[in-house]
């Protein structure tokens, strides 16, 4: 199950180069996606770009954006009733958490015992989806790097998911990048703080860098392109490398230079090891404030 990860996005549509996945196009029941916001819309450009059937896809939304009612000509059905619906075999769900309760009563008569349940939803357990929708039920954390095909996504199986279950889950999520699985639950907490609020902390990165840059006298403009490319193509370096992120830092230092002058500084007592390691902590508790 292997998909590219050519999939952008401009500010009216998703646009994606991908490998068919065979997984997704042996699929017979219908996938329904419940929420076809940024992410949810992310997905399905994926799935139909991987080879999923359009004719096996519902969308539940009550607020259908336009790109995603085009699909409407090539077979996706736009907000059909449990019963025109048929036999759904996987529900994504992808609304708001806070509207989960809400939606989900709405959702539940389109899960029968055979469907599989995936939730993409922050800080929602197993436990509060099953209580809800009912089914076998996937916990997924995503990140916003999804939307251009980059993102990485962990996940978490209930007991009662089948191996079959288990297969499309994986599927449906690789369409919007990199996937792994973890055992325990606990853990989508911290993982929530590493890679579901990363992006965030990447773009403060560069938003601070540029700001510096600004302080030592550069103009606004070229301090923020600076800025915003050198993370760029450090990401995208550190994407293709192999070697480890320690070791292409200590490649760009060399003794008694600019970068270990600076790298003194961020490395020091206290320094960003110590910043990282309390926000992760603070994120991580957040999270588990908010589980339901």
């Amino acid at each position: 199950m292997v998909m590219g990860p050519g999939l952008r996005r401009d500010d009216t549509e998703f646009v994606v180069t991908t490998v068919a996945n065979s997984t997704l196009q042996n699929i017979t029941g219908t996938i329904l996606l419940a929420g076809a916001g940024k992410m949810g819309g992310a997905m399905l450009t994926g799935w139909l770009a991987g080879g999923l059937d359009p004719r096996r896809v519902a969308v539940v939304d009550p607020h259908i954006a336009p790109e995603i009612s085009a699909l409407a000509a090539k077979g996706v059905a736009l907000n059909p009733d449990a019963k025109a619906a048929g036999q759904v075999e996987t529900m994504v769900v992808a609304v708001k958490p806070q509207m989960f309760r809400e939606a989900g009563a709405k959702l539940k008569p389109f899960v029968s015992e055979k469907t599989s349940v995936v939730s993409i939803m922050a800080g929602t357990t197993i436990a509060s989806l099953q209580e809800v929708c009912g089914g076998a039920v996937v916990r997924a954390m995503p990140n916003t790097p999804a939307a251009i095909g980059r993102g990485i996504t962990v996940a978490v199986a209930a007991k009662n998911v089948s191996t079959a279950q288990r297969a499309v889950a994986d599927a449906l999520l690789r369409a919007t990048g990199s996937v792994e699985w973890v055992e325990d639950e606990s853990l989508m907490d911290a993982v929530t703080a590493v890679s579901g609020s990363g992006p965030a902390y990447v773009f403060l990165l560069a938003e601070e860098l540029a700001r510096a840059g600004v302080e030592a006298g550069l103009p606004e403009a070229l301090a923020t392109k600076l800025a915003r490319e050198t993370v760029a193509g450090s990401g995208e370096l550190l994407h293709q490398s192999e070697l480890p992120s320690g070791t292409l830092r200590q490649n760009v230092t060399s003794p008694g230079g600019t970068t270990a002058a600076a790298l003194g500084v961020l490395m020091g007592e206290p320094g960003l090891r110590d910043l990282m390691i309390r926000a992760i902590a603070a994120a991580t508790q957040r999270s588990k404030e908010l589980a339901k």
